[in-house]
């Protein structure tokens, strides 16, 4: 039928087309007409050089680092996007004028029908021409428009993006006028983006009220309004409960208040915003952007739910004698509302930043979240430790006592306002990516180590309680395992420091690896697995985050080592049957094995590869054959002295005409402390190639000889008796051997009788000989027996 009436059109319009084999002058002035009919194709020369630029501006944006190049860029890219649309604008009525003019002419007949004049054919085939290559041409045009709005999208995100990582980037002042502008005439496209945003939320909210899902929505409102008004308080009455009747008494009960009370906040008031959101992700037609909403504002109600909970849990104002701290009541009051205050800027700011993310904002909207989120933070990190001060100043002028502050708890105090200071600054001169970044670290810096001191402390009292032989758990483990209260004493200390010790692993790996709303506990999990199998100790090139980590690892490894070795030295060891000189070995060994493994790890860290140090090992090699062969030999004989032990730590030895006990096999020298206590410095290596007498080894025992010289009438019977019974009176003296009296020499100066005696140790001699001088002297002079005058 369209067919039919293009062609009755076509025979009203043109008669003569049908009726004469040749046009008339009139009817060849109509078709003249149509076919010089304007027909302008202006795109042809104007898309190669549109689809130029936009090729330049993506190699350009894969280039670009800052923040000024991916502006100029941006800015380019909505250039193109508009010239785009004004050539589309321009070829639009083209492609109209020229569908008109085919709809004029009709569609080319059927064959069986009338035919058209050659001129009439000519025209269509020209005109459906110009109408492919219209459409051809806007259908480009589009697609460079499309790939010019993708790119000045895909730029925002680089520049989003770069907000992160570059923080040393200079975005503007706090103070000026653009930092402000996008709160009070936010910008178009920041409009349509929350306002397609709150139209899906709109919808869901709509949807979640419906007859069909108004009881499930009621139901999950109740329970989390219930669980986050009352949560606490049902969960108070138990806990109190086993507390008092449960739980032993001791410190234990402290730390599990605290703990529980920080868990129970996260949790109570986590769940609730979960369930809150679970109303609009259950249901079928919610949208991508509700769901990934729901889920970041999920995990953020649960980090600032810890940040509320650990503050809540260390100050404990409902119970100051359980409080884990040592912090005055006063100063408690001033510092109760500020992590709740916290906890909530957190949340509200943390969630306006996600929002932005989630939108993709504008970078003005996004740094005007970050700028506002770290002034908080600024204000709070500067205002707790200001009020403290000042209460504690208040409360030394009115004679009351206070704390008294440890130097750790000033460091803290002094970081807090120092980071606080910098923040600021960083705003004002319009580094915003900065403030950000140290507002982040700062929060989760605190975090972490919140969490693991309500952890430690708790770890160390559970130990307390479990091995305790006074509690239930503790005689169950003496019957069970048929131990003994020592035994109970050092299986305390020990899984004591190796809780603290993985605790402080665990921190570490968490201040490396993690960042402030973003890693989850199954997070830092799976990047220690990553780490005990190895993943991340791949050689590279050194870059300055791995010189923090390097140095971090390096201290922290140091402190651990020292921590363990005085645990080792001082709780450990000294509860074994090893004796002091065989612990003392133990203990150096260990901090030589630490020592190595903290220069390998802190090679690791700094992506130095091993087989890429045999320049290194070349030169010490020369080295050692020069001027380390020394050191090199000293070492190696104190590795032979820990380990063969022909001497240990306590012995009494000789060596050079210097005589005195053992204090430290170092890893070059011993140290040798002499009767008048001073200290000689020996190389290892005397010790091993030189003869050394061990007055101890061997458990050895003293000799306590003494030689008088008599006149030639004495009685040697008589004598010898008397000197017996000043050495079987004397308590140093031992039975076994027994004391003994030996005829030495007979000589016209008189007789030499020697008397010999053993006591406990050799260090016993000089003190035990010099009492039985006194004594002996004593009893001759009792007796009338005088000595020679000529003494050996």
């Amino acid at each position: 039928m369209q067919k039919i009436l293009s062609i009755l059109f076509l025979l009203a319009c043109f008669p003569s087309l049908l009726f004469s084999p040749s046009l008339s002058r009139a009817d060849e002035s109509v078709v003249t007409s149509i076919e010089k009919a304007p027909v302008k194709v202006d795109a042809t020369s104007a898309l190669p050089k549109l689809q130029h630029r936009l090729d330049v501006l993506k190699q350009q944006v894969s280039n670009a680092k800052t923040d000024k190049q991916f502006t100029n860029l941006n800015n380019e890219s909505q250039l193109l996007a508009s010239d785009t649309e004004q050539l589309m604008l321009t070829l639009e009525p083209q492609l109209a004028q020229v569908q008109a003019q085919l709809d004029v002419l009709g569609p080319a007949p059927t064959n069986g029908t009338l035919t058209e004049t050659a001129q009439v054919v000519s025209q269509r085939k020209s005109l459906n021409s110009s109408k492919t290559l219209l459409t051809t041409q806007i259908e480009q045009i589009k697609v460079i428009a499309l790939g010019a709005q993708n790119l000045s999208v895909q730029i925002d995100e680089l520049r989003r993006g770069a907000l992160k990582t570059q923080i040393a980037l200079n975005t503007g002042t706090l103070l000026g006028k653009d930092f402000w502008t996008p709160l009070f005439t936010p910008g178009a496209q920041d409009v349509a983006r929350y306002h397609k945003l709150s139209s899906q939320l709109r919808d869901a909210w709509q949807q979640a009220w419906s007859k069909e899902w108004q009881m499930g929505s009621a139901v999950y409102l109740l329970l989390a309004l219930m669980l986050g008004i009352f949560g606490r308080k049902i969960l108070d009455k138990p806990i109190n409960w086993i507390l008092l009747h449960v739980l032993p008494p001791g410190r234990f009960r402290r730390s599990f208040l605290a703990c529980f009370t920080a868990l129970e906040i996260t949790l109570t008031l986590g769940i609730s915003v979960h369930l809150l959101c679970t109303i609009f992700t259950r249901l079928p037609a919610s949208s991508l952007w509700v769901h990934e909403l729901a889920g970041q504002l999920t995990g953020l109600a649960y980090f600032s739910a810890l940040v509320a909970g650990l503050g809540i849990s260390l100050l404990c104002n409902r119970q100051p004698s359980w409080r884990l701290p040592g912090i005055a009541d006063p100063v408690v009051k001033i510092l109760a509302p500020f992590p709740v205050i916290l906890a909530i800027a957190i949340f509200l700011f943390g969630s306006f930043e996600q929002l932005n993310a989630l939108v993709s904002a504008s970078i003005d909207l996004t740094l005007l979240g970050n700028g506002l989120l770290a002034l908080v933070v600024a204000v709070i990190a500067l205002v707790a430790p200001l009020r403290v001060n000042r209460i504690r100043r208040k409360m030394r002028d009115e004679g009351e006592e206070s704390e008294v502050r440890s130097t750790i708890a000033g460091l803290v105090h002094l970081a807090m306002s120092l980071t606080a200071v910098v923040i600021g600054l960083s705003l004002l001169i319009g580094y915003i990516p900065l403030a950000r970044f140290i507002s982040f670290e700062l929060l989760w810096i605190g975090l972490v180590i919140s969490c693991w001191y309500l952890l430690a402390h708790f770890v160390v009292d559970l130990c307390d309680i479990v091995f305790s032989p006074t509690t239930y758990c503790g005689k169950m483990l003496k019957s069970s395992l048929s131990v003994n209260d020592r035994h109970l004493s050092l299986a305390d200390t020990l899984f004591t420091g190796l809780g603290k010790t993985i605790l402080l692993l665990l921190a570490t790996v968490a201040l490396i690896n993690g960042a402030f709303g973003s890693t989850t506990p199954l997070e830092l999990l799976n990047k220690i697995a990553e780490i005990w199998g190895g993943k991340g100790l791949e050689g590279s090139n050194i870059i300055p985050s791995r010189v923090m980590n390097a140095l971090l690892c390096t201290v922290v490894g140091l402190y651990v080592l020292s921590s363990t070795r005085r645990w080792l030295d001082k709780d450990f060891l000294p509860k074994t049957k090893l004796d002091r000189g065989m612990r003392a070995s133990l203990v150096t060994l260990f901090a030589n094995i630490g020592y190595v493994l903290i220069i390998m790890l802190t090679f690791s860290m700094l992506g130095i590869e091993w087989n890429k140090l045999a320049w290194i090992v070349s030169a010490l090699s020369v080295g050692i054959g020069f001027g380390l062969q020394e050191i090199v030999k000293n070492f190696i004989s104190g590795l032979i002295l820990l380990t063969e032990r022909p001497v240990k730590v306590g012995d009494l030895i000789s060596i050079s005409g210097v005589e005195g006990d053992i204090r430290r096999i170092n890893v070059r020298a011993t140290e040798i402390q002499l009767s008048d206590k001073s200290t000689v410095i020996v190389p290892n290596s005397q010790l091993i190639s030189q003869n050394v007498r061990n007055a101890t080894m061997g458990n050895a025992q003293g000799v306590a000889t003494i030689a008088l010289t008599f006149p030639l009438n004495i009685d040697p019977e008589q004598v010898r008796t008397l000197l017996l019974e000043a050495y079987r009176q004397h308590e140093s003296i031992l039975e076994t051997p027994a004391p003994s009296v030996s005829f030495k020499e007979l000589g016209p100066n008189g007789i030499v009788l020697s008397v010999t005696g053993y006591v406990l140790s050799p260090r016993m001699v000089g003190s035990t000989r010099s009492d039985l001088l006194y004594e002996i002297l004593k009893m001759l002079r009792n007796a009338g027996i005088d000595l020679s005058q000529s003494q050996k």
